[in-house]
């Protein structure tokens, strides 16, 4: 952030598990204040694992070196670009080696802060049905919209919203990282007032849990981290049909200080 700014105390906790029906793990997640990340691999793709793999990898990259705070959503678009490059190549290189076609493919879902003239404010993005949760006031409030059929199915009143994580199309996603052409991402803002605690997680956590399930674990856990392990542990309780991640960060409070960038 800029010199004389004020800069945000956070607090987080994450969790993930391979589930109770996967042998791989495809899941990824990085957790590096003021930025977090949540990448489902896409499974019955070839290289779902690695693609997940590639966006953190990509978002650590960003981490380290630091971000412009007033530019997020070109910030995250870039790295949302350079992923999804190295996933096309991974998976062109993969096809020549085997001589079959390959491909690979992941959801993402982002949160990090960025600055404006009031001060900080969450940024938040996603591709895919992963999702980020904000969770005030006992009351858990879904923020991105899954890109997903089911989802469409939602919105034109083909089913009910509540069909969505048992429908046999849940698993089919509109818009990823990885394929034949870049998909565009949604952008969110909210102030810090509105999201004192977020919930990033993937498809493998909302298909088990339902959003008042969800509420009670934040609701009754204080700890971030043990509110991350609640949600994971109770997505495998539940079935486990998928891998489970969660990322669950609180936002303590402001603090004065002078940093060149937020990093």
């Amino acid at each position: 952030m800029s010199p004389g700014a004020s800069t945000v105390e956070l607090r987080s906790g994450a969790a993930t598990d391979v589930g109770r029906v996967r042998e791989v793990n495809e899941d990824a997640y990085l957790a590096a204040p003021p930025l977090f990340v949540v990448a489902d691999g896409m499974g019955g793709h070839d290289g779902g694992d690695v693609a997940s793999r590639i966006v953190v990898e990509e978002f650590a990259r960003l981490a380290e070196e630091g971000y412009d705070p007033r530019h997020g959503v070109e910030v995250v678009a870039g790295t949302f670009a350079a992923s999804h490059q190295r996933i096309t190549e991974y998976a062109e290189e993969q096809s020549r080696r085997t001589g079959r076609d390959f491909t690979a493919g992941t959801t993402a879902v982002v949160a990090l802060l960025v600055e404006h003239d009031e001060g900080p404010r969450w940024l938040l993005a996603n591709l895919g049905d992963s999702r980020v949760y904000r969770f005030s006031g006992a009351e858990l409030t879904q923020v991105s919209v899954d890109h997903s059929l089911v989802q469409e199915l939602v919105d034109e009143g083909s089913i009910a919203r509540e069909q969505m994580g048992s429908h046999p199309a849940r698993h089919v996603v509109t818009r990823a990282l990885g394929g034949p052409s870049p998909d565009e991402a949604d952008y969110f803002e909210l102030s810090l007032a509105e999201a004192g605690r977020l919930l990033l997680c993937s498809d493998g956590v909302t298909e088990m849990l339902d959003d008042p399930t969800l509420a009670r674990i934040l609701g009754a856990a204080t700890d971030p981290r043990e509110a991350a392990e609640e949600v994971v542990a109770a997505a495998v309780r539940a079935g486990g049909r998928d891998n489970a991640t969660a990322i669950v960060v609180d936002v303590v409070g402001l603090v004065d200080g002078v940093s060149g960038g937020v990093a």
